[in-house]
C-alpha cells in the first residue's frame, strides 16, 4: 500500500497536509519508522522539557503524545468501520477537550511511549489485515468522507506533523 495512490477525494482537505508530507512510502514502513522516530526522540527527555509548554495555552510534549495516542485511536476505529461497510455518519471529537481532559502531564513518559507502541503495533496489524477492497471503502466522518486507506496514511503524518513541532518548538528553543 502506497500513498502516492491516495487521491484527494478521499480525505478531508484538512487532512492534505498530513498526507503530502509523507511523500512516496509505505504504509507499513511509514507507521513503524514514524513510531520508532518519535519513541527516539522523547524517551530520554527530562521531565522539565516533557512539561514545558513554548507558549502560554500550547500543549506540553506529553500532551502530545497523549494527543497522538487519542488521535490515533479515533482514527483506528473508524477504518475498522468503515472497512466493515458502516455507513453511520461518525461524529467528530474536540482535540483540546481531549487533551484537557487526559491528564497526559501526570503519566510517565514511559507509560505514554509504550501505550502508543502497542496501540500503533495492533493498528499496523488491523492495517494489515485488511483487503484491497477494504482499503478503497469509505465512510463518513465529522461531516467529510474518507477512505480506509487514507485514514492509515493520516495516522502516520499527523504523528509526524506533531513530532516535526515538538523538534522545533520545544526541543530548538531551549
Amino acid at each position: 500500500m502506497n500513498s502516492i495512490y491516495v487521491t484527494e477525494n478521499e480525505y478531508a482537505p484538512f487532512y492534505k497536509n498530513y498526507i503530502k508530507a509523507l511523500g512516496n512510502v509505505n504504509l507499513f514502513e511509514v507507521l513503524n519508522r514514524s513510531l520508532n522516530d518519535i519513541v527516539n526522540t522523547v524517551k530520554e527527555l527530562p521531565e522539565e522539557k516533557l512539561t514545558y509548554q513554548y507558549a502560554k495555552g500550547k500543549w506540553t510534549i506529553k500532551e502530545l503524545v497523549q494527543h497522538i495516542i487519542d488521535t490515533e485511536r479515533v482514527l483506528s476505529y473508524r477504518a475498522l468501520r468503515f472497512s466493515r461497510n458502516d455507513t453511520t455518519n461518525l461524529q467528530g471529537f474536540d482535540e483540546n477537550w481531549y487533551v484537557d481532559n487526559s491528564y497526559g502531564n501526570n503519566r510517565s513518559i514511559t507509560d505514554l511511549l509504550d501505550e502508543l507502541s502497542y496501540l500503533r503495533k495492533a493498528n499496523i496489524s488491523l492495517f494489515k489485515s485488511f483487503t484491497n477492497e477494504m482499503f478503497k471503502m469509505s465512510g463518513t466522518a465529522n461531516g467529510s468522507e474518507m477512505t480506509v486507506r487514507a485514514i492509515g496514511f493520516i495516522i502516520a503524518g499527523h504523528q509526524m506533523h506533531h513530532l516535526n513541532i515538538i523538534k522545533e518548538k520545544y526541543l530548538n528553543n531551549r
